[in-house]
């Protein structure tokens, strides 16, 4: 289990997120939501410790995560960043070995670590890229080679801070339902994601930010409501039944607009959407 305890961080007199409060349960799939800014990241970082917070103590299997020594808490989770950039001349397989490095002790990767990352660029179709040059792949192509880095570390944690960007829709759903395989393993996913629809389909839990606050926490039923996403974003929404039985979100910018300050502007009393 994973737990938050008024998890909070401050930069200067900033607060990038306050009075977080979770519980996250293993074998579920979160998702963080909420506008540009609004302290996904920054969640996040504190829960991989990255970052210690300012107020407040995150826990992993009960433990304070900053009580972790480095080796041993990179092999109970792993942070996939959101800006994820190598330069220099490695091939796909030698970036996904990366994730094993917790398991070397200083040692060459062995046979069975080379198998793990094959079969890791497998499972996201990225092993033709396997002898590529990393810095020559899209952006697309080195994006499922970093999520097999991640899975190569074989945690108990995944954070994924958006996983889906650069990707076409078929990657989208593949990597996806890959978190969803991930989790019914009885490990957990917890992604940052701004695809307010995919987060519907995918996610067990959703948590709703805005200016590194808490607004609601639950099923994505009750969390991407019209009411509170147009509190959130600050624009009109629709917000239709799925035939699956999620919803399926949309702005309604076809009836109202935005101004370039980024303020709705209603241009007639029957705008009615908000």
């Amino acid at each position: 289990m994973l737990e938050l305890e008024d998890v909070g961080y401050r930069i200067g007199t900033n607060w990038l997120v306050k009075e977080i409060n979770v519980t996250i349960k293993y074998g579920t799939l979160w998702g963080f939501v909420g506008p540009n800014g609004a302290g996904k990241s920054t969640l996040l970082r504190l829960i991989s410790g990255d970052l210690l917070p300012t107020t407040g103590e995150i826990r992993l299997f009960g433990k304070p995560i900053h009580k972790y020594k480095p080796k041993e808490l990179a092999r109970l989770r792993a942070y996939l960043q959101q800006k994820r950039d190598i330069n220099f001349p490695f091939t796909s397989l030698e970036v996904v070995l990366f994730g094993r490095h917790p398991y070397l002790n200083g040692t060459k990767e062995t046979e069975t670590d080379v198998s793990i990352a094959k079969d890791a660029l497998q499972q996201v179709e990225a092993d033709m890229f396997e002898e590529r040059l990393y810095p020559t792949l899209s952006g697309g192509e080195s994006s499922r080679v970093d999520v097999a880095r991640i899975l190569t570390q074989a945690p108990h944690l995944f954070l994924l801070d958006e996983p889906t960007n650069h990707l076409d829709p078929r990657h989208q759903v593949q990597i996806l339902n890959l978190c969803k395989t991930i989790c019914s393993e009885g490990k957990t996913v917890i992604t940052a994601i701004h695809d307010l629809n995919l987060a519907s389909m995918y996610a067990d839990q959703l948590l709703l930010l805005k200016e590194g606050v808490s607004i609601a926490c639950g099923p994505p039923q009750t969390v991407l409501t019209l009411e509170l996403l147009s509190e959130v974003y600050n624009i009109p929404f629709d917000v239709l039944p799925h035939p699956n039985g999620h919803p399926w979100v949309m702005p309604a910018l076809n009836a109202c607009s935005v101004s370039i300050a980024g303020e709705v502007s209603y241009p007639n009393a029957s705008c009615t959407d908000y």
